[in-house]
């Protein structure tokens, strides 16, 4: 059987988009192992994937190339014995271990010369992959050959005892309906839907018997109780009180998601909720929630379309913010009527 290292992304939101990576793989080689190299911060949630065997941790932070560090957990890997080593980061130094673990076959994109610490070089072409999880899944092929599209449907696994373990710790009441507000952008401000529109949006989803929770990072946290503070208490405000893992049981539960393109956007895609993405400085052209194609009706995305946007900037360049600040409270609750229906809470 095949034994194949896969070198994760450092982001979230790229982790889960490499999902049909792996289920490719699956599907094509039949008896495959699969293992990922991945950050801590990343690692809870590739364990949540089926097609993975094993997540090995990986102990540098963005940045650090710490050679001497690499070599060693190079030579740990190289006991395993892979055939294989697909790089999806196009770093040179993710590239370093799989060389310096000497794994026969290295594939990855070409980028920061790689040539030699790669073997299997694909060369990019942007207008012919334009979404970031087609790239990803292009590497499952020989370089220069065709990917098969669609790409393959993926979900994350859920286990319901750790999901009751997770809302019976943090006392959350499940007999409304949950609506489940992301409003962090690890990126920077620019992502993020303000705090008055996501309250506003609150404040009315409470109206229809919603219950809202607020889920994020210990960065989010003061956000979040700015959102809580102008909720009228429809609000509970869990920023920073879970890990990832349990994020995304929380995410589970809820029968809607809102959020910004981040994350915890793609995690609701991949546990297939009815999302509502919002973008502003971003564009969904190159990473929209995948189940935009694998589960059609299931994702909307909100944008407005103004001549600066996207900008992919952390901070709006120009300091007016129109693109998340005219993306009125109004026009996102009629997405979710589109959605869900107007009578979702009740169903």
């Amino acid at each position: 059987m095949p034994r194949i290292l896969v070198v994760a992304p450092s982001w979230i939101g790229d982790a889960l988009l490499a999902q049909p990576l792996l289920r490719r793989l699956h599907d094509k080689l039949g008896r495959v192992s699969l293992d990922a190299l991945a950050p801590a911060w990343c690692g809870p949630l590739i364990e949540r994937m089926p097609e993975i065997e094993e997540v090995i941790a990986s102990p540098f932070a963005h940045g650090e190339l710490k050679l001497r560090a690499r070599w060693k957990l190079a030579r740990e890997l190289a006991q395993r014995n892979y055939d294989q080593a697909i790089v999806l980061p196009n770093s040179f130094k993710s590239a370093l271990i799989p060389f310096f673990a000497s794994i026969p076959l290295r594939a990855g994109y070409a980028g920061e010369s790689r040539y030699g610490l790669l073997n299997l070089v694909h060369k990019l072409d942007r207008r012919k992959l334009p979404l970031m999880a087609e790239r990803y899944a292009q590497l499952a092929e020989k370089p220069g050959a065709e990917l098969p599209l669609p790409l393959p449907t993926v979900r994350l696994q859920v286990d319901p005892v750790n999901t009751a373990r997770t809302t019976a710790r943090l006392s959350l009441d499940r007999s409304h309906p949950i609506a489940a507000f992301c409003p962090g952008a690890e990126y920077g401000p620019a992502k993020r839907w303000p705090a008055q529109h996501f309250a506003a949006l609150a404040r009315e989803l409470g109206k229809r018997g919603y219950a809202v929770w607020l889920i994020g990072s210990g960065k989010d946290a003061d956000l979040a109780e700015e959102i809580r503070a102008q909720s009228a208490g429809v609000c509970a405000n869990l920023c920073g009180k879970t890990d990832l893992a349990s994020a995304v049981d929380l995410i589970a539960c809820a029968r809607l998601v809102v959020s910004n393109d981040s994350g915890l956007m793609h995690v609701a895609a991949a546990l297939g909720k009815p999302l509502i993405a919002l973008y502003g400085s971003s564009s969904p052209a190159h990473t929209p929630p995948l189940s935009l194609a694998s589960q059609p009706g299931s994702a909307r995305i909100v944008k407005i379309d103004i001549e600066c946007s996207p900008c992919f900037a952390r901070d709006c360049p120009l300091g007016h913010f129109r693109c998340m600040n005219e993306l009125a409270p109004a026009r996102v609750l009629a997405e979710i009527d589109a959605l869900c229906g107007p009578a979702h809470a009740g169903d």
